[in-house]
């Protein structure tokens, strides 16, 4: 099969009646006639060699084989139209709804505060932001991008790092006053340790640090064990115990004292940030737009 610009023109047409849900409001919005819609359609069927739309007087849907085309499509579609948008030097481009599979921590410590300036800046975009303990499949549940911790996975994924964030020791001034201040990681098997549970094995994460090119495990306790740093966190302000925490999103807690920063000798481990998005030449304006504002506020805290 050859392709070229009227190939381009009938998949046009295909996607406008899938988005509008007619031949009669594709034709509408195409400014065609609905018999022209129709010849399209079938130009394009009869080059594929398969029939994309199941059609009746009163419905049209897509095959299994128009379906799959379409998925394909569509965002190839977009791009060329975000592409046209921007070279223009317009802004209309970031519109529509921008699915976002977001790490909760950083969600709430770091983006949340900033998102109304996210949307006062594109006033025509919807924002979804769902929060996971895994990543999931991306592309299956529909997700623009995500907002991850970690090393991202071997995949078809484009990622970019956005930051590297080191995690701090912390407790809150009533802990430290009640029990006392732990000069070395050895201090803390005396200690509270609010525990982290690893997703994938079930069990409380170890602890260790950096003392120079000394790697030092710490084998801690504690009453308390969670799934999420949110919980850790909120616990740990309450004066429950001591936490390891990623320490981007701590910093005003720290600076304001409602948290002390322990063992600054000692580093923690290092936990990198990625942006995580579909395989495309040019991803959609409105992902672009989220990882420039992402790296904007990562900017800014750390300024």
């Amino acid at each position: 099969m050859s392709f070229d610009g009227r190939t381009l023109s009938n998949i046009s047409v295909l996607a406008a009646i899938v988005e509008s849900g007619s031949f009669a409001r594709a034709a509408d919005a195409l400014g065609l006639s609905p018999s022209g819609v129709s010849r399209a359609v079938g130009r394009l069927e009869s080059s594929i060699g398969v029939r994309l739309l199941d059609r009746t007087t009163r419905s049209v849907t897509l095959t299994d084989e128009g379906r799959q085309l379409y998925e394909e499509i569509g965002p190839l579609l977009t791009g060329i139209g975000d592409a046209v948008t921007m070279a223009a030097g317009a802004s209309a481009a970031v519109r529509g709804r921008l699915r976002v599979n977001v790490d909760a921590f950083f969600s709430r410590r770091m983006l949340a505060p900033h998102i109304a300036k996210f949307l006062d800046r594109y006033p025509e975009l919807s924002l979804e932001l769902a929060t996971r303990e895994q990543l999931g499949d991306l592309v299956a549940e529909g997700f623009d991008i995500a907002i991850r911790f970690g090393q991202p996975p071997s995949s078809s994924l484009i990622a970019r790092k956005l930051l590297a964030t080191r995690t701090v020791t912390v407790a809150a001034p009533a802990y430290i006053r009640k029990h006392g201040r732990p000069e070395t990681p050895a201090d803390l098997v005396n200690h509270a340790c609010i525990q982290m549970r690893n997703p994938v094995t079930g069990q409380p994460l170890e602890w260790e640090y950096k003392s120079g090119r000394k790697i030092i495990p710490v084998k801690t306790s504690g009453r308390l064990l969670v799934t999420e740093a949110g919980t850790m966190l909120g616990a740990c302000l309450a004066g429950v115990g001591i936490a390891r925490i990623k320490a981007s999103g701590l910093r005003d807690l720290i600076d304001k004292g409602r948290l002390i920063e322990l063992l600054p000798d000692y580093a923690g481990e290092t936990f990198p940030l990625y942006a995580l998005y579909p395989s495309r030449h040019l991803p959609a304006a409105k992902v672009r737009a989220f990882i420039d504002f992402v790296i904007e506020i990562l900017d800014g805290d750390a300024a």
